[in-house]
């Protein structure tokens, strides 16, 4: 029997994917596949934005046809946008040819699930409310080789008034360090090159007296070479004694993803961020002063309700200020039971679409900037994978900038010298050194 995972979100997503496809492992299902030939199809769905439920929901609708010619095909949804309160009603009345709906919380049920749906003709639900995250014993089927996600907490405890995640994964919870120790250690030894810990807010992490800080520089002692990044961090916990482990230990990309969201205090207020322009920025001094060649990414969102053009003005402002290598930005989307979806004053979908424009032509300009300056140096790539569309083999700094190359055999979780020859956007090109 075969499986086919569709995800949608963030990297947190994909390594609960991965989770997924080892329960799926472990209740028989023996290789992935494509969609057209797969015993179960399984979505593990985002719902932080619109744009990731009207996909989740025209993929799904999708295979209505497909069911209807081979009815033993089993589909599954589960994911955040299940766990959202009355989707699962929704999704199971628009879609009923759906076998299972599971919700974030409910991860671990899955091959129980399975196997109650095998038992019974009716579709089986399961969406409780949060509680504890129990997946520790659950062994993923990695398939970002030779990067390896590790989670070190669950939830979020922030309740941000645009964002919906504390509402359908929970509060936050932490592992122990013991057992992160131990699955970095076991990844380091299967030959993985690349190790992200990964938590809706790293450095809110707190565990039977071991903090953030802590945790890292223990996983930064662990033997053999090996890059360690961390995401996501909040301006609001950012500490000294952070910048303090990440200079210490060449193991620690000097990359730090610290979403600022917007460079207006009045929004940040609305926001609920709880820090002002003014704190993020003497946050990105002390980064700056303390490892100087730290390079600093970032979310943005325009057209927070009652945005101004002074507010958005303040965000370019910032943007130029902070010299970000890059950004994800976003425009407002409002999410059903959270705050900022019942505020006033909606921003229009014309302004809003200018200055989402304005503010991407903003960030390419300095993106490109910073990569035109790789041209003629030595970097360190860490190779990932083989375009076929391009010949050529990629990866990544430290930074996170990717690196194109060719090379006569393969270089896939190898690290290379690269020699920059021409830069594109984001992207360098070169020849091995």
């Amino acid at each position: 029997m075969k499986y086919h995972i569709v995800t949608y979100g963030c990297q947190m997503n994909l390594h609960e994917s991965e989770k997924i496809a080892g329960i799926l492992k472990e209740a028989g299902y023996g290789e992935n596949s494509s969609i057209e030939e797969a015993d179960i199809i399984v979505f593990n769905t985002c719902c932080i934005r619109e744009n990731a439920e009207n996909h989740a929901f025209g993929n799904i609708g999708a295979l209505k046809k497909q069911k209807r010619e081979n009815p033993n095909l089993l589909i599954a949804v589960g994911g955040c946008m299940v766990q959202e309160e009355g989707k699962a009603k929704l999704l199971k009345e628009k879609f009923p040819f759906i076998d299972i709906l599971f919700g974030t919380h409910n991860l671990p049920e899955l091959k129980s699930l399975i196997e109650r749906k095998r038992a019974q003709r009716k579709s089986v639900i399961s969406v409780t409310e949060a509680r504890e995250r129990t997946e520790d014993g659950i062994s993923p089927v990695r398939t970002s080789y030779p990067n390896a996600w590790v989670n070190i907490t669950y939830g979020c405890n922030n309740f941000c008034s645009y964002c919906i995640v504390p509402y359908v994964r929970g509060r936050e919870c932490s592992r122990r360090a013991e057992d992160i120790l131990a699955e970095a250690e076991a990844l380091i030894r299967a030959g993985y090159k690349e190790i992200t810990l990964l938590g809706q807010n790293v450095d809110s992490y707190h565990c039977e007296g071991v903090d953030f800080p802590e945790l890292l520089e223990r996983v930064a002692q662990i033997e053999g070479k090996f890059r360690l990044r961390f995401m996501t961090s909040h301006p609001k916990d950012f500490s000294e004694r952070l910048v303090a482990v990440m200079k210490k230990y060449d193991k620690i990309c000097k990359h730090l993803h610290l979403p600022v969201q917007s460079g207006s205090n009045r929004i940040l207020g609305l926001m609920n961020r709880r820090y002002t322009r003014e704190k993020y920025l003497s946050e990105i001094a002390l980064l700056k002063r303390e490892i100087p060649d730290c390079e600093v990414t970032t979310d943005l969102i325009v057209a927070f309700p009652t945005e101004t053009e002074e507010d958005f003005q303040d965000t370019l402002a910032l943007v130029e200020e902070a010299d970000f290598s890059s950004a994800f930005t976003f425009i407002f989307s409002p999410r059903t039971g959270t705050k900022a979806a019942t505020m006033e004053g909606r921003i229009p979908e014309d302004v809003a679409k200018d200055r989402i424009t304005r503010l991407i032509a903003l960030v390419n300009a300095k993106t490109r900037e910073k990569s035109a300056k790789y041209v003629g140096k030595t970097i360190e790539i860490l190779c990932e994978d083989y375009d076929e569309k391009k010949g050529l083999y990629l990866g990544r700094d430290e930074y996170g900038r990717m690196g194109y190359f060719e090379s006569e055999r393969d270089r896939r979780g190898e690290f290379v010298n690269l020699k920059i020859t021409s830069a594109n956007g984001i992207s360098l090109y070169g020849e091995l050194d």
